[in-house]
């Protein structure tokens, strides 16, 4: 059933965690008509990520650090003017005609529910936030076996545990995050697998030196994972899972600094669930679909390439937190006051924020600077592929073993993850290519450096034909017509 639709908002913000949030009522405490739009029934995104209130959680800010500042958010959104839409999965963005941007969602918990939503705004903050890297490697199908971000998902939002014993391997520091806070929840952490080192850190201190409240969160893990006796290994990883039902044990092999196997270092680890991931890729589908420049990170993956007030190459378009780079919830908060604040500047014509603006931009500086060396100290190794069998499937929606892949390189003449996908199905699955396509990349450069996917999603999240056919009839919500 059509709304009958009054005047577009000033701001379309897409996502509810730490930018998304701030963006939103910054703007609308400047004055703006705001709508929050997120996937998710309760706000904070994966970061905050919280219990139900029918789970009767009597301390979920155990979980999380600096909840505080996520509680400030929550409560001035409350007393704000945002309109928070929640259970509203964005699938597409559209620049109209007249300048306006029209978003289109699904709504509901799996995005079922009625018609095909559409919301209209003069100006447009994408906060989408940032997926698991995952790299496979043999046993990795095996039930058990999770996502790091996803074990921790499981405990903040669900308050269980992927196994009573697990292994936490991969790179970066969300790991140190994960492990303790398994521990503190009861689990058994037999080992920290971090496949780098830490030393990379050190060549920039400066970095270092500007942003202590990194150090401080280091050592509130450090100590938690001392508190509870785990063991954190550097350079190496989990390079085979062995069981049969599920997870019953992983080999644990050193790396040489190219993240090879070092032959003989092998290491067996009783346990019943592996808790894996390699850092995140940032989620920049709705940005790109509509042409907004990119830039390499320096782990390799991309980031959307944004000027001073987080504004993209696309007029009109704003982006905040891990659309453009990975680092951090505080950093998020900082980008998206920032980038409510120029967009409240730009519409209102207001000069009156420049003090404020000033300040924030020298902080996101301080924060992205430390965000690069984290990227880079964290980055995959081109040697982590010898720890695949020709067996290991690398595309486990498709189930295209590495051994494919490899076929398609050296018979068929694949160098990239696109001709790849076209010779083997890998990465035509339900997730697109988001599991498989860093292993995808690097196995298509045979041991190059692999040259970042340059594709365009149109769809950012699975949508019916039924809905693509209804989008003339679509629900359009409005400053006056939403509820």
């Amino acid at each position: 059933m059509d709304r009958r639709s009054g005047a577009p908002y000033d701001l379309a913000v897409v996502g509810a965690g730490s930018a998304g949030l701030a963006g939103a009522v910054t703007a609308s405490e400047l004055g703006l008509s705001v709508a929050l739009l997120d996937s998710s029934p309760q706000s904070g995104g994966q970061y905050y990520r919280h219990p139900a209130t029918a789970l009767g959680a009597v301390r979920p800010e155990a979980l999380h650090h600096d909840w505080s500042a996520f509680t400030g958010l929550r409560r001035r959104l409350a007393e704000s003017g945002v309109d928070h839409l929640a259970g509203h999965h964005v699938w597409s963005v559209v620049k109209e005609a007249d300048g306006t941007w029209a978003v289109h969602a699904l709504t509901g918990p799996d995005g079922n529910d009625g018609a095909p939503v559409r919301i209209r705004a003069r100006a447009l903050l994408l906060a989408t936030g940032a997926y698991e890297r995952q790299l496979p490697f043999p046993g990795w199908t095996l039930p058990g076996v999770v996502g790091a971000g996803g074990a921790q998902a499981m405990l903040k939002s669900g308050l269980v545990l992927p196994g009573r014993r697990v292994v936490v391997a991969g790179s970066g520091p969300l790991l140190l995050a994960v492990a303790a806070s398994l521990s503190s929840a009861g689990a058994r952490v037999p080992a920290v697998v971090e496949a780098a080192g830490y030393l990379r850190y050190a060549r920039s201190p400066r970095a270092l030196l500007a942003n202590p409240r990194k150090a401080v969160e280091a050592l509130v893990h450090g100590a938690a994972l001392a508190r509870h006796r785990v063991p954190v290994r550097l350079r190496g990883a989990v390079t085979a899972v062995h069981g049969t039902e599920r997870v019953e044990a992983v080999t644990v092999s050193r790396l040489d600094r190219d993240w090879r196997p070092v032959p003989g270092t092998g290491r067996r680890i009783a346990c019943d669930a592996v808790a894996v991931g390699h850092g995140l890729v940032p989620q920049i589908e709705l940005a790109t679909a509509v042409g907004c420049a990119t830039r390499v990170l320096p782990d390799g993956t991309l980031g959307l390439a944004l000027d001073g007030l987080q504004e993209s190459s696309v007029p009109g378009l704003w982006a905040a937190g891990e659309t453009g780079g990975v680092g951090g919830a505080e950093l998020a908060r900082t980008e998206g006051e920032l980038a409510g604040r120029a967009v409240a500047a730009r519409l209102l014509g207001r000069s009156g924020v420049a003090g404020p603006v000033a300040g924030l931009r020298r902080r996101r500086d301080r924060m992205r600077a430390f965000a690069d060396v984290m990227s880079a100290a964290h980055a995959p190794g081109p040697g982590w592929s010898g720890w695949l069998t020709d067996d290991t499937d690398v595309c486990r929606c498709e189930e295209v073993p590495a051994g494919r892949v490899r076929e398609a390189v050296a018979e068929f003449g694949a160098r990239d993850a696109r001709t790849v996908k076209l010779l083997t199905r890998a990465g035509m699955g339900w997730c697109q290519g988001r599991m498989c396509g860093t292993a995808v990349a690097c196995l298509a450069a045979g041991g190059a450096t692999p040259e970042p996917s340059p594709e365009r999603r149109p769809l950012a999240v699975p949508v019916p034909l039924s809905t693509l056919a209804a989008l003339d009839g679509a629900t359009e919500l409005s400053v006056d017509s939403s509820t």
